[in-house]
């Protein structure tokens, strides 16, 4: 068996037996069946039209509650996930066989990036699904939901493993779960720029977006939960319809899907680079 495909199922097992994970599943249940109930109580006292309206955007902030959660359970694990192993010696004996620091990375990366998958797809179906049974509601681009919601984990999931080969699992989480923090936060400063017409403005969010691509993925994953009415009376409000953090005009442009591809390159290329430099 490959190296790389043996330190993914190495990391998948030894990540499925810590407690985070099994807390996760339970609370995302938990979750889903509150959301459930209020959704119902919302088809309950709202017409039919309005029911699904009110659904998408509560949707919305749902969906960025679990975009929360994936991106600090991804920082959370990732940032320990090669530092704790230099520091407890475990990897010295592991390099001391013909086994080349590059596949330790890409296999630790391909093993967390399979749980961020089928936590993604798995928490977007449940929720889905409950809403449908309560409202009659589905968002108009599911797929694309979910990969958008997957990948922003993933980005986190990238920025943690660098910090890892470097850092202590403790820094290395705080410093990507406040990286996701400031992506967001630069991502609203942004869109309050395009409203006021100001290019310098503007130009934080989109150098944010370049640095962290979390914010302009969660930006797709708003606008695949949009209905055309919302869409159409965003449209018509112009600019002020940008300076919405829970609302996207228009989806991600295809040079920055783009970009997050090249992106995820230069990450894995520079957890690469930085463990191999480091002295073990």
């Amino acid at each position: 068996m490959p190296p790389v495909i043996v330190f993914a199922r190495l990391t998948v097992q030894e990540s499925a037996r810590r407690r985070l994970l099994l807390a996760l599943v339970i609370l995302t249940f938990i979750v889903v069946g509150v959301s459930a109930w209020g959704f119902h109580k919302i088809a309950e006292v709202s017409q039919p039209g309005e029911a699904q309206l009110v659904s998408s955007q509560a949707l919305i902030a749902v969906t960025f509650m679990f975009s929360g959660v994936l991106a600090l359970s991804a920082a959370v694990v990732a940032g320990p996930l090669i530092s704790s192993e230099v520091e407890s010696g475990l990897l010295l004996s592991m390099l001391a066989r013909p086994v080349r620091r590059s596949e330790v990375v890409i296999g630790k990366w391909l093993g967390l990036a399979v749980l961020v998958a089928i936590y993604a797809g798995g928490a977007a179906f449940l929720e889905m699904v409950a809403v449908n049974w309560a409202t009659g509601y589905v968002p108009p681009h599911p797929i694309e939901l979910t990969i958008y919601v997957g990948v922003e984990g993933l980005a986190l999931l990238s920025l943690g493993l660098l910090l890892s080969t470097r850092l202590s699992g403790i820094t290395g989480g705080v410093i990507a779960l406040v990286a996701w923090l400031m992506a967001w936060i630069g991502g609203i400063v942004g869109g309050i720029g395009a409203a006021l017409q100001n290019d310098a403005v503007e130009n934080i969010g989109i150098i944010s977006r370049l640095i962290l691509p979390s914010d302009g993925l969660w930006r797709g994953a708003v606008y695949a939960m949009e209905p055309d009415v919302i869409l159409t009376a965003l449209r018509a409000a112009g600019t002020a319809g940008r300076a919405n953090p829970f609302s996207a005009v228009d989806p991600p442009p295809t040079a920055f899907l783009a970009w997050v591809v090249v992106w995820f390159g230069l990450m894995l290329t520079l957890s690469i680079w930085s463990f191999r430099t480091r002295e073990i």
